[in-house]
């Protein structure tokens, strides 16, 4: 667990708590009103944590704390929230990506639980470092990290390395999937609200793209050339590195039967 309700700089800016008028919370979520953000520490070798919003009686900042240390935290993502109503709970996994581990171009996933208790007056946060899983994958101080999720898969990327990692979420099994011959590095990985995931391969200077697609089931639907995107609803796709491309929807335009299909059918 690490929390930071010392006497330090960040306690310091923590808000002295207010009595409010009630404020309404979905009984399936005592967190609705609560939010957590994040902030990188120099080298992004840190990242610090801090829950601030509403409960029933206040408002203001709880609590906080520090992930880390880290090589150089590459990417971050939160899983999906699970709620105990009777005790007031919400227990969700944090997922952090070191890509410059070990000797500096090594990937671990580091993988935090973060349960939120919270009373009429406050929420008491506890962030626990679960497990560290060294992935397959080549990383480095300036390597570009990739990372999307579903509700069962990671996956997970760098441009340092041709294979993407899909880890599941369950055990933390994971496979190393390489897509293209030659090798194309790994340059994006994004993913779409209903759990269709995106790996980007290529450069955005020039040269060979390429892109592997998974369904929300983590398995593979499609692959081929060009340097295809998906989009969501919360988060703009972010340009600066990502590479162009002159592939054509017409290229990959065509209707099958599903694989599932009896002859003379139209499949399931």
């Amino acid at each position: 667990m690490s929390t930071l309700r010392t006497a330090s700089a960040l306690a310091a800016a923590i808000v002295v708590l207010i009595s409010i008028a009630p404020l309404p919370l979905s009984a399936a979520a005592p967190d609705a009103n609560l939010y957590t953000s994040y902030y990188f520490g120099t080298g992004y070798q840190t990242v610090t944590w801090i829950v601030c919003g509403s409960t029933l009686e206040t408002e203001g900042c709880y609590d906080a704390g520090m992930l880390g240390p880290f090589g150089t935290a590459g990417a971050l993502i939160e899983g999906n929230a699970s709620v105990n109503i009777s005790t007031s709970t919400v227990t969700r996994y944090v997922y952090v990506v070191d890509s410059a581990a070990g000797s500096g171009t090594g990937v671990a996933l580091n993988v935090y639980k973060k349960t939120d208790v919270v009373s009429s007056t406050f929420d008491t946060t506890t962030v626990t470092l679960m497990k560290t899983v060294s992935l397959p994958i080549t990383g480095g101080t300036t390597a570009i990290c990739s990372m999307a999720a579903n509700n069962g898969y990671l996956f997970i990327g760098t441009n340092q390395s041709p294979f993407l990692v899909r880890v599941q979420k369950s055990n933390l099994s994971l496979e190393q999937i390489g897509a293209f011959e030659p090798p194309i590095n790994v340059i994006s990985i994004t993913s779409d609200k209903s759990g269709f995931v995106t790996a980007t391969y290529g450069d955005p200077t020039g040269g060979d793209k390429g892109t592997v697609q998974f369904g929300p089931d983590g398995y593979l639907v499609d692959d081929g050339g060009g340097a295809w995107f998906m989009l969501n609803t919360y988060v703009a796709l972010t340009t600066t590195t990502l590479p162009t491309s002159d592939a054509l929807p017409a290229d990959r335009l065509q209707v099958r039967p599903k694989k599932s299909a009896k002859p003379g059918g139209t499949g399931n």
